[in-house]
């Protein structure tokens, strides 16, 4: 389970919308505006706060600066690969999938993830290891969109690039140096699976020679590289234009 505490945060969790699993309030907090609207909020929801000791707080929360306030999130539930691809490929217009390699951090993830929603793919993939995962800072940065885009957790990435490729899909891989931009994906008006790298790496090797074909987005000189959730939306949109 993840936890959110602090007046802040806990606020701004709820107007999010991410799930709660428990809500805490400890006994005798003093109340300023932001408990105020977070009683409101729970009182306006149905959500019951639970009462706790500020030592039993301290407990659940690791030590955690709560200011007497703390969520408990339930643990994301992640699509299955193989029934993301199948929805993908039943979808009523041209696929779009996108596949995260190395992005570590959460916030980029969310990213991502909102991106993806608001330019019409079918879901995100990610890594077991050596990655982000679906925590509340990547709810919170998805704006709610991780409530409606499905993720799909694997343990070889490279396996399942292959298992799209298979499937009809183009695996196109972002990288900086590639000469062919994101419009000049050969086949973009069929099934793409969109592979994004981190920032400071890229793709991984093997990452790379599973992919179809390399595909950049043109920028300045004097700027070496874009964030990792900035290039995914850029490309995200290059491919939905291209589709008209």
């Amino acid at each position: 389970d993840d936890w959110v505490f602090g007046r802040n945060p806990v606020l701004e969790a709820l107007q999010a919308g991410l799930p709660v699993k428990r809500a805490y309030v400890a006994d005798g907090v003093e109340r300023d505006d932001r408990l105020r609207d977070i009683l409101k909020y729970a009182a306006d929801h149905g959500l019951s706060l639970l009462a706790a000791t500020r030592s039993e707080l301290d407990k659940l929360t690791n030590g955690g600066v709560h200011q007497g306030v703390a969520l408990q999130l339930p643990p994301y539930e992640y699509t299955n690969a193989d029934d993301l691809l199948a929805e993908a490929l039943g979808a009523p217009d041209q696929a779009l999938v996108i596949a995260c390699d190395s992005i570590t951090d959460p916030r980029n993830l969310g990213a991502i993830i909102r991106s993806a929603a608001a330019f019409g793919a079918t879901g995100v993939i990610i890594p077991e290891r050596r990655s982000a995962q679906v925590t509340a800072a990547t709810w919170k940065t998805s704006a709610g969109a991780a409530a409606r885009l499905p993720v799909a957790r694997v343990t070889n990435l490279n396996r399942t690039l292959k298992q799209y490729a298979d499937a009809g899909f183009v695996v196109a891989g972002l990288a900086g140096e590639a000469d062919l931009d994101v419009a000049g994906i050969p086949g973009v008006d069929g099934p793409v699976l969109l592979v994004v790298g981190s920032e400071g790496d890229g793709l991984a090797r093997l990452v790379r020679d599973n992919c179809d074909v390399l595909v950049s987005i043109p920028i300045g000189s004097e700027v070496e590289s874009l964030n990792a959730s900035v290039a995914a939306s850029i490309a995200l949109y290059e491919v939905t234009r291209c589709r008209g």
